[in-house]
């Protein structure tokens, strides 16, 4: 047995031929289509809807939903190159397309049933519909089981009553799934899933959040005021949305690894860009080693993110437990979207602190990825758990 060969072709993260294709084809559109526009919608916290429309034409939109539903039926090896991709011309962007593809879409496609797969899944793979989903509340942020979102059932309805905040496209989403306490407070087999859709009498958005960063991805609240909502809406079995929700995180994490990583990079490359441009005591300020030690630390960080990335997604590709690594992949990564952002601040100066260069944005844009989808501390716990049991 050649142990090399073995190892080698366990880690084989070589890109394939999709990945190169849709690397390509996101440079291509973000070139014309998000770059261009990128700070006007920063400054004014537009959510871009029609842009979304543009990239369901491209298949981004439901990357990991099969053909017969209308999507591009990748992988997750594809799903993670998507995500980076455009997260490094707009952090946004990025966001959006991992909530809209792992939470929302990838919720219904994993616990859906034949009719509502087929009801739903055409509409958001395509971009036609724009998904949210909710978990979090205003009190209970990681505490999820401790939700106080009721759902009352009455014949064959439930009557939902409470809040959801945090919601990425809560005002703009034409569906949301939605996690709600059928049972009692704390018990993990207490919480439901619905999908519930935009206009049902009692479902509305409430306030949208004013941001640091990622301020053209739409944070709102969900309210639910006597929300009437068919049993038919259920996903899966009533009880089980909570354990529903930590598989989807799972998945949910490889997505937040994926866009940190696609931060990283951008800030990455603007920074080695502008230390070869930029000239102080008649040379560029890249072949002084205070410059180029930062840079050799930056893309070594942003290696090992990548191979944490692309492990947890060929792991979930296989269809192995992801827990874990997927844990990994995100704390890793977003910590360093978050310092590698820091240091590309720091490398263009006082040029760094004005929105005309690039680097400002993606230092206010990575921070979220240190919290959204389960903080840096809830990943050591996920992980320190794993990893005693």
């Amino acid at each position: 047995m050649n142990l090399t060969n073995e190892v080698e072709s366990a880690i084989d993260f070589g890109e394939s031929e999709n990945q190169q294709m849709i690397s390509q084809m996101i440079a291509d559109f973000g070139k014309t289509e998000i770059k261009p526009r990128s700070m006007e919608w920063d400054e004014s916290q537009e959510f871009p809807v029609e842009l979304f429309k543009k990239l369901g034409t491209l298949g981004l939109m439901g990357v990991l939903v099969p053909h017969e539903f209308g999507g591009s039926g990748f992988g997750y090896p594809e799903y993670v190159t998507a995500i980076s991709e455009i997260a490094k011309i707009d952090g946004s962007i990025g966001l959006s397309i991992a909530a809209h593809n792992s939470l929302c879409t990838g919720h219904i496609l994993h616990f859906g049933n034949a009719e509502q797969k087929k009801k739903y899944l055409p509409k958001l793979a395509t971009g036609e519909w724009i998904g949210a989903w909710g978990l979090t509340e205003p009190n209970t942020g990681s505490d999820a089981g401790n939700m106080r979102t009721v759902a009352v059932a009455e014949g064959d309805y439930f009557v939902i009553n409470g809040a959801k905040n945090f919601i990425t496209h809560g005002k703009s989403g034409n569906v949301a799934v939605v996690i709600v306490r059928t049972g009692a407070v704390g018990d993990s087999h207490g919480m439901t899933a619905f999908i519930i859709e935009k206009g049902t009498p009692g479902f509305s958005a409430g306030k949208k959040e004013n941001k640091l960063g990622m301020r053209a991805s739409e944070t709102a609240e969900l309210i639910f005021s006597d929300c009437r909502i068919h049993k038919s809406q259920v996903i899966g079995k009533i009880g089980d949305g909570f354990v529903q929700s930590l598989k989807i995180l799972d998945g949910g994490r490889i997505s937040i690894a994926a866009l940190s990583l696609g931060i990283a990079q951008g800030a990455f490359e603007a920074a080695l860009q502008y230390s070869k441009e930029r000239h102080q005591f008649n040379k560029p300020i890249s072949s002084f080693q205070g410059i180029s030690f930062k840079l050799a630390e930056m893309a070594t960080k942003i290696e090992a993110a990548k191979l944490l990335t692309f492990q947890a997604a060929a792991m979930k590709n296989r269809g192995e437990n992801v827990t874990k690594e997927s844990a990994m992949a995100k704390l890793f990564a977003s910590e360093v979207a978050v310092e590698v952002a820091n240091e590309a601040v720091q490398i263009f100066g006082g040029y760094g602190y004005i929105k005309d260069f690039p680097v400002e944005k993606y230092y206010r844009d990575a921070k979220l990825c240190t919290i959204g989808e389960g903080t840096s501390e809830i990943q050591k716990l996920v992980i320190s758990r794993a990893i005693l049991k």
